[in-house]
């Protein structure tokens, strides 16, 4: 089964995401912080937890780390709020900033501040969210895995998966986001490693930039990425060089 590639946009910022290893954990702390404070500390009986704890496996989180975030969130006072922002990078190319704030007016701000320095427009809400569909997307290294291509793609979709794509290094399963917690648990049992494990936005067109355009909306996605209360950016930029 083919399609469009999810894994290069996310693959083209993997070298700076371990590089910043630290920061990133301070973030999946807060994710997991919110799902504590929506479910209870108990993944078994809190699905969005168990989302976030397989999200904070693929991005190599301690076990004890992870344990020690979801204990705290049990009795911490810090209330955070999830609010999505959208807007425009270099050449019209489709932003989603998803946040998670104690700071409602600091976060709009410094989101607007990275738009505008950039040479992008923050956006009103609804924008650009529909050039995107929610999808699970589960991404292993080949590397990690005796399974060839054809094995992989029947265990996934028998799994319940939507669709597979191979590459040159990674496999992609794609599911709906109400499958994606049942899929991902199968694939799990079968001692499958993730390199991503997470509900995303995927486009559903891409734009493409020259290499002068391309390093313009390289700086906004740094720049938004480098906020403490940003979660994630989503864009439609096909990166091709």
């Amino acid at each position: 089964m083919s399609g469009h590639s999810k894994w290069h946009n996310i693959a083209a910022k993997k070298g700076k995401a371990d590089a910043a290893r630290g920061k990133i954990f301070t973030k999946l702390g807060r994710e997991l912080l919110i799902a504590v404070k929506e479910g209870g500390p108990d993944p078994a009986g809190n699905s969005k937890l168990k989302n976030v704890i397989a999200k904070c496996k693929a991005a190599n989180m301690p076990n004890d780390t992870i344990n020690n975030a979801i204990k705290k969130a049990s009795s911490s006072n810090e209330n955070y709020e999830e609010i999505t922002y959208e807007g425009y990078g270099t050449n019209g190319v489709a932003v989603i900033v998803s946040a998670a704030t104690d700071n409602r007016n600091r976060t709009a701000a410094d989101v607007r501040h990275a738009f505008d320095k950039s040479g992008g427009n923050l956006g009103t809400s609804g924008c650009v969210s529909y050039l995107f569909n929610k999808k699970g997307l589960i991404v292993i290294d080949k590397s990690t895995t005796d399974l060839d291509e054809d094995s992989m793609m029947m265990l996934a979709l028998d799994a319940g998966a939507d669709d597979f794509e191979a590459s040159d290094d990674v496999y992609e399963i794609t599911t709906s986001p109400e499958n994606f917690s049942e899929v991902r648990e199968k694939l799990e049992a079968q001692k499958l490693e993730f390199l991503e494990a997470d509900i995303k936005l995927i486009p559903t067109t891409y734009v493409q930039l020259d290499e002068t355009q391309g390093e313009k909306m390289q700086r906004l996605i740094d720049r938004l990425e480098e906020l403490d209360d940003v979660v994630e950016v989503y864009h439609n930029w096909e990166v091709i060089y």
